[in-house]
């Protein structure tokens, strides 16, 4: 089978290696591409800190989120689930007075409302990852040439539909389709990096040597 042509919206950088156009903007956009953007995550730090981050995303850009990322860490314990379950008013007084995040009580308060949610999906599915997982599209389902052009159109899919209106079933906020499709791409649920950037083909041959999680992994 002839190889795909590449992309023509790629941008190379200056080490000469093409990538996705979006990421060109800093040095450590560029970095979170090549190092995390669409590798699958099995960890449920990373899957609840994401989902929580796309949350105070909405409004803003992803690059901003990204620029605050470490400070988000900071203020809500590592995104360690159990421990922001935990938190009440003085906590939500506290990061509300924090100018390192996004003081946005709705937010604040959805992500305390959500940290008791991967508890419950723990208890169900014995991890956030063996929940999330399922929602994985067939491979089948997926266009052959992932594309510029297709990535503008898709800002959801049926599998971001069907997660994020099972989420909100469970009680969750913030996670509508859009929100839960980024979610997707940046965990490797789906490989959105177009053809012929450097980073697809790894990524796609770490989530074929992925075993997906399943309820009977220890949490």
């Amino acid at each position: 089978m002839p190889a795909m042509a590449l992309d023509p919206s790629l941008s190379t950088g200056s080490d000469s290696l093409a990538r996705c156009p979006w990421c060109a903007a800093t040095p450590a956009y560029q970095r979170y591409h090549d190092e995390e953007w669409g590798w699958p995550v099995t960890d449920d730090r990373r899957l609840f800190e994401k989902l929580c981050l796309e949350g105070f995303q909405s409004g803003l850009s992803w690059l901003t989120i990204l620029n605050k990322r470490e400070n988000f860490r900071a203020a809500f314990d590592g995104f360690d689930a159990a421990r922001v379950a935990g938190y009440g008013e003085p906590e939500i007084a506290r990061l509300l007075g924090d100018a390192g995040i996004v003081r946005h009580r709705g937010k604040i308060v959805s992500t305390i409302n959500n940290a008791r949610r991967v508890l419950a999906l723990r208890d169900e599915f014995g991890s956030l990852a063996a929940y999330a997982w399922r929602f994985e599209p067939a491979p089948g389902s997926r266009p052959a040439r992932i594309t510029a052009e297709f990535l503008r159109a898709a800002t959801t899919s049926p599998a971001s539909v069907a997660m994020s209106k099972d989420l909100k079933r469970r009680g969750w906020s913030f996670v509508g389709p859009t929100t839960v499709h980024a979610f997707m791409q940046a965990m490797g649920l789906v490989n959105d990096h177009l053809e012929g950037c450097h980073v697809r083909a790894p990524a796609l041959a770490a989530r074929a040597a992925l075993q997906p999680p399943t309820r009977y992994l220890t949490v």
